[in-house]
């Protein structure tokens, strides 16, 4: 059953300051109407992530030996196995602006805050701050009027907005991938807890903190409107309804389960209060709010830290009790390397949990995946030379239909990384001539 009069996309839930957005039901009429619903002629809205990883990889246990299609997942990537004909491994990429180019030590910071940017961050650990906007702050400044939030920016480790963290740099450059402009960097929150109230609430703290006394679910905050909404449906959308609402209820009390868990006793690390208890929960409960935001179009664009540029965290939970960027500057050890091929095994791994989930969602004839694309990399390659050409980057996700995926591709040396960049916004119907240090589109991604 479809109403007489469709259900609009941006059609809410309301409730005592909770505004929910809805994933899409058959009864907003054609999927193709999201994108502009004015002149219902627009495809399927496009969806992009960034997705970001410290002190680079073990390089040979990550680059695929074999180009196009018929390649084999390297040691690294073998988590991804389920979701390899939507991959895209591309080879030869290179964050120029990452480099020192005169300005010495710092190539930590240099990679965060030129991952995203191709800007040449100013080395400084005052006020002065300067780097560029990044490419999903472009994206939202042109699409971010469609949507309930115009960008998402997350991450899962704390990091300072000020003082030296890197050889002269700010600390805001090893823990900011997102820069509105050039001077105006976008801090992340890593508070699951505040990152699904972004997505859902729209009350003033002093109400949010009455309605949390409560101790109600959001869901009990719409069940009046949704029972309304839930008589005017089909079956078929009901299903969908009850089903979204389940995520969402299932995040809501991992959430609240994660809030009473111990700390984890570990060497020189301390859990940032708030937050689940261990590291991998934390991830996971990010990549399902990425999830819940795309599914809801509550926003098109999300940047994610897993962990700051020069990252020293530790992860005992896999046997590596030792700090990451420590080992990273392993000196060809074969021990440091092993165990630095642990910790990149484990990051890919949390990757997989992210396409895979994205890719079980249906959404008209295909998946939110085929509708997205997630890049997911770091701005440097090998850790122990601090190297910045060659990186590894993979792009996940159709594209909605703009993507050729299942293919490792290397590009000729010296290639910008933000070529990438330029080819992705393409493929959100933003033309953009030039960003950063771009040469051009990239070729060769359809």
């Amino acid at each position: 059953m479809i109403p007489s009069k469709p259900l609009t996309r941006r059609t809410m839930l309301r409730g005592m300051g909770v505004a929910m957005s809805l994933p899409w039901l058959e009864a907003m009429g054609p999927l193709k109407a999201w994108a502009d619903e004015p002149t219902a002629d627009k495809a399927v809205p496009n969806r992009m992530a960034f997705i970001y990883v410290p002190n680079g990889k073990n390089m040979v246990d990550w680059t695929p030996q074999q180009e196009g299609t018929g390649f084999d997942l390297p040691a690294i990537l073998e988590p991804l196995a389920c979701v390899k004909d939507k991959l895209l491994i591309l080879s030869g990429l290179t964050a120029d602006k990452a480099r020192a180019n005169g300005d010495g030590g710092g190539d930590h910071a240099r990679a965060l805050a030129a991952f995203l940017t191709g800007a040449q961050p100013r080395k400084t650990d005052g006020t002065d701050i300067r780097a560029g906007i990044s490419v999903d702050q472009v994206a939202a400044s042109r699409i971010g009027d469609q949507v309930r939030l115009a960008s998402l920016e997350i991450g899962c480790e704390h990091g300072a907005m000020a003082g030296n963290c890197d050889s002269g740099y700010s600390c805001v450059y090893s823990s900011t991938m997102s820069w509105r402009s050039a001077t105006q960097p976008l801090p992340k929150e890593v508070n699951p807890k505040l990152v699904f109230e972004r997505l859902f609430a729209t009350v003033p703290n002093a109400e949010r903190a009455q309605r949390d006394a409560l101790r109600k679910s959001i869901l009990d905050f719409v069940r009046e409107d949704s029972k309304d909404l839930a008589g005017r449906l089909g079956v078929n959308d009901v299903r969908k309804l009850d089903e979204y609402f389940a995520a969402v209820r299932d995040i809501e009390l991992r959430i609240e389960r994660a809030e009473t868990l111990p700390p984890i006793q570990a060497p020189d690390y301390t859990i940032p209060a708030g937050i689940p208890a261990t590291y991998d929960e934390h991830i996971r409960l990010m990549c399902d709010l990425i999830v819940l935001a795309f599914r809801a179009d509550v926003t098109r664009v999300v940047t994610c830290v897993l962990a700051n540029e020069g990252s020293n965290k530790p992860y005992p939970f896999i046997d590596v009790p030792e700090g990451h960027h420590d080992l990273s500057h392993h000196g060809g050890d074969d021990a440091k390397k092993a165990k630095i091929r642990q910790i990149n095994l484990f990051h890919t791994r949390q990757l997989a949990y992210l396409l895979e989930k994205l890719n079980k969602t249906p959404e008209g004839d295909g998946t939110l995946l085929d509708h997205s694309m997630i890049a997911y990399g770091s701005g440097n390659s090998d850790g122990n030379a601090h190297n910045h050409d060659d990186l590894p980057i993979l792009l996940a996700g159709g594209g909605c239909g703009t993507l050729t995926t299942g293919r490792h591709i290397r590009y000729a040396k010296e290639t910008p990384l933000n070529n990438l960049w330029l080819a992705m916004l393409n493929r959100m119907e933003i033309d953009v001539a030039q960003l950063g240090d771009s040469s051009g589109e990239l070729p060769h991604v359809t």
